[in-house]
């Protein structure tokens, strides 16, 4: 149970508490059990708070510090983290399905830890970014949702384009991420500050196909073309069909480039030349749901 002297202080506000904080540092309040339930705890200093089986649905944690903090078995629901600083912090037996801001939290400090027993009450429902910024592998979040139940329905895809064809990829990968297909698209998922050709490659690495959108102004690309490069390395790797080409003009049919060349000789290129069309591009899109099940 909560310490009562604890909470009484914290329940006269934000700015007492954090006084009280600064004046006897070295205390752990205990705030286990609490019911803090639309408290508005914005700045709070939480550090080294033990908030295990606290009620914190609705509560506001914007901006707060949650260094060392304990959350185990806490109630999160509709709990709002943005901007929260949450170093080495314990997120055991907690359902952060319904938590707002994780995507915003700043884990620049100690990762925390999340636990499996998390993962599978969340049902894996937890922002990536969040899950990357306490440690978790790549590899993981990528099959999380298969461990927790959901099994993979479709191919998991990287997407290879040009930027002068955003508009449309950003529709199909909006359209993708609808439908459960686990997708990599660069202005999403490139995280700030890493190496964009590393970033790249590993996303490859890491992704079962590499939808490759070809345009005139993919074949002009260089990257594109090292990304065409790396899929097929893999494929001879690996021994399996990793390149999943679609086109949106006839130019892959027109070029003497080598690697096109090679594309349209040995592939069924998917048919996205009318995507303009909304049931042209529906058609198209259905088929590409079709072809991208991983039981086919």
């Amino acid at each position: 149970m909560a310490n009562r002297e604890h909470l009484d202080i914290l329940k006269q506000g934000v700015m007492i508490w954090n006084r009280w904080r600064e004046a006897i540092p070295d205390v752990r309040p205990d705030l286990s059990g609490a019911d803090l339930s639309r408290a508005d705890l914005r700045g709070a200093h939480l550090n080294f708070v033990d908030l295990s089986g606290a009620d914190l649905i609705d509560a506001h944690l914007s901006g707060a510090y949650l260094i060392e903090a304990k959350l185990i078995g806490a109630h999160l629901s509709y709990a709002t983290f943005s901007e929260a600083f949450v170093w080495g912090t314990i997120f055991a037996d907690v359902d952060l399905r319904q938590v707002r801001g994780l995507d915003t939290v700043n884990q620049d400090g100690a990762a925390s830890e999340i636990s499996i027993r998390t993962i599978y009450r969340s049902k894996g429902d937890i922002p990536a970014s969040f899950l990357r910024g306490a440690g978790v592998p790549d590899s993981f979040i990528e099959y999380m949702h298969s461990l927790v139940g959901n099994p993979i329905e479709y191919f998991s895809c990287f997407i290879s384009y040009s930027s002068k064809d955003e508009t449309f990829v950003r529709r199909l990968y909006n359209d993708l991420q609808g439908n459960n297909v686990r997708c990599w698209f660069a202005p999403e998922d490139l995280r700030w500050g890493e190496k964009t050709r590393y970033g790249i490659d590993e996303a490859i690495r890491l992704h079962d196909k590499l939808l490759l959108v070809l345009s005139k102004n993919a074949i002009a690309s260089g990257w594109v073309e090292h990304e065409v490069k790396l899929a097929l390395a893999k494929e001879r790797k690996e021994k399996r069909k990793v390149l999943f080409p679609v086109r949106l003009d006839q130019a892959v049919l027109e070029s003497s480039l080598a690697w096109a060349t090679e594309i349209r000789h040995e592939r069924n290129i998917g048919n996205f030349t009318g995507w303009k069309e909304h049931d042209r591009y529906q058609a198209a899109f259905t088929r590409l749901l079709r072809d991208l099940k991983a039981s086919t």
